[in-house]
């Protein structure tokens, strides 16, 4: 029979490995911690490295950084800080240095505008006069029908060249976020359009409940129903999104699809969906903290379009985080 001072000194010892044990795991950072460094050490390094800013880094990924700190996770600020300055310039934009074959000034207007709003959400920018001037050329970019029209391949937007359902979302927003009455027409005219526009692909879909959410007349009530039977018939079995009905499941599409349920009201189906869905992502989480890019036709090789990817992913695990 063991002496009690042998039982004391093992039941000690078992106490001081938990207590190690729970502060290891308490130590490792979770998905959305190890997500957020590698997009911040990836901000920081193009403009060091490339003497430029680009959509991806300083736009995407950017994006997702400030809705890290508007969380309250103030690690990635410093890095942003070049960041931040130079969207604060919104007339610095059109001289970014860009080859011509990649080259898209409306593009880049939506994309960067949309990080200076998030920019100001997080209160890294103070001045609202740059966010003004970015809302101007935004609107500029508008087109007659009231979307703003990219990437007319046909194909679902990618995390890149978005597509015009997500780049008219992302310019209403810059355009709301104004909040000056001269952007009220365009608003408005993108509110039309939205309602009109048949959403085929998840990213239409998504992109059309984000807009919508919250509007209760008859025209985006109908549009919301058709949209969340878009996404309800797009998912599969594994809980993520693919870009259409039997597609398999990528990270783009499936980010968009959780940020878009994320802003309705909350059911059941929707609770399970997007607990299906942040668990896909988790599954597909690469070790630095990335995801694999989501590219049209999938399976190529893109370093934008893994940063963009990266950056939607990120941005609905925070908006889901526990």
């Amino acid at each position: 029979m063991k002496s009690v001072p042998l039982i004391l000194a093992a039941l000690m010892c078992c106490s001081i490995a938990n207590e190690h044990s729970t502060r290891a795991e308490e130590r490792k950072p979770t998905p959305e911690q190890r997500a957020v460094e590698f997009l911040a050490r990836e901000a920081a390094a193009w403009p060091a490295e490339n003497k430029c800013f680009s959509c991806h880094n300083n736009g995407d990924a950017a994006r997702a950084l400030y809705a890290a700190v508007k969380l309250g996770n103030e690690s990635p600020r410093a890095q942003l800080r070049e960041t931040t300055a130079w969207l604060a310039k919104p007339a610095a934009w059109r001289k970014t240095k860009i080859p011509a074959e990649f080259r898209d000034d409306r593009l880049s207007a939506v994309q960067f505008a949309a990080a200076l709003v998030s920019a100001i959400e997080a209160d890294c920018i103070k001045d609202r006069r740059s966010l003004m001037a970015a809302a101007e050329w935004v609107a500029e970019e508008q087109d007659a029908d009231g979307s703003w029209h990219i990437d007319a391949s046909g194909q679902a937007g990618s995390p890149v060249t978005y597509g015009p359902a997500l780049a008219t979302w992302s310019a209403r927003r810059t355009l709301l976020a104004a909040g000056e009455s001269r952007f009220h027409p365009a608003i408005a005219k993108a509110d039309g359009w939205v309602r009109g526009h048949e959403a085929h692909a998840t990213p239409d879909a998504a992109a059309a409940l984000l807009a919508l959410a919250g509007a209760n007349d008859k025209a985006a009530i109908k549009r919301r129903q058709q949209c969340f039977e878009t996404l309800r018939r797009a998912r599969t079995d594994e809980g993520g999104w693919g870009p259409y009905q039997q597609s398999p499941a990528e990270i783009f599409d499936t980010a968009l699809a959780l940020l878009a349920l994320a802003a309705q009201t909350r059911t059941a189906e929707i609770d399970a969906m997007l607990a299906g869905g942040r668990k896909f992502l988790l599954a597909e989480q690469l070790d630095d903290g990335s995801w694999t890019e989501t590219t049209r036709p999938s399976g190529s090789r893109s370093y934008a379009q893994r940063l963009s990817t990266t950056g939607w992913a990120t941005l609905a695990l925070l908006k889901l985080e526990p």
